[in-house]
């Protein structure tokens, strides 16, 4: 039986879409997660919520917890997680309030906690491999749904993950764009590192809210233009995931 995860999926708690809803307080071995968990089912699919940052977003990227993020949604049972995200496009073919379903990602955060539940090898050498990180299937559901809605979407991407809460300078932007990457983000890679460890399949739909650093003509990035439009964009967001958890089920 599929239960889907989804983490940072604003709105999607709201009583009027969550069937059944009710909300458990967790710890893990590493910890509290971000937030309580929101259960429920959406079109009868079950579905565990749980909030990145905090209901308050109150949680700088640094300082999530991702590994008990990952370790409480596993021990619900969670047999997918989809997970969304602001991010700044480093691409002029990607505007402001488009979807990238990503495919790639380069992890350059520096300072956190490592990423990985495997940080010992007192049970035996554990490597895990990723050369393609991002579940083609869930991607694939979330691809056709976008087009199915009308939404613009770009079926391939690479986020880098940078370590945050600072934006990008100049000439970072432009060494991000010579490297490869579409987008770039606080979070994503780090959380899919640990669904991979956690043998959790993981899809993360990214959209895009600004143009980092790069651009001249624009102003620069600021958390008042990221909360703008990704409040303009949360109900097509929204929209997005239920459709997609409905196929997933």
């Amino acid at each position: 039986m599929e239960k889907v995860g989804i983490i940072g999926g604003s709105g999607l708690d709201d009583p009027k879409i969550l069937e059944n809803a009710k909300e458990i307080e967790v710890n893990t071995p590493y910890g509290k997660p971000s937030s309580p968990l929101t259960l429920g089912k959406i079109s009868g699919v079950e579905v565990v919520i749980l909030a990145r940052h905090g209901r308050s977003h109150s949680i700088s990227p640094t300082k999530v917890n991702y590994k008990a993020n990952i370790h409480a949604l596993k021990e619900q049972g969670v047999t997918h997680i989809i997970a969304t995200s602001a991010c700044g496009s480093l691409q002029e073919k990607i505007g402001r309030g488009d979807f990238v379903i990503l495919d790639q990602f380069i992890d350059f955060t520096r300072y956190r906690d490592h990423p990985t539940f495997f940080s010992d090898f007192k049970l035996g050498a554990k490597h895990t491999a990723m050369p393609k990180p991002f579940n083609e299937e869930l991607r694939k559901f979330l691809i056709e749904t976008s087009k199915e809605l009308g939404y613009k979407v770009h079926e391939k991407g690479t986020v880098i993950t940078i370590e945050g809460p600072r934006f990008s300078t100049k000439a970072e932007s432009n060494m991000f764009r010579i490297w490869g990457a579409d987008v770039i983000n606080m979070s994503i890679a780090s959380e899919c590192i640990l669904a991979n460890e956690a043998g959790i399949p993981y899809a993360a739909v990214a959209m895009s809210t600004d143009y980092d650093s790069f651009r001249d003509d624009v102003e620069p990035v600021s958390w008042a233009e990221i909360e703008k439009v990704f409040g303009q964009n949360a109900d097509r967001v929204k929209k997005l995931l239920v459709s997609s958890i409905q196929k997933i089920g």
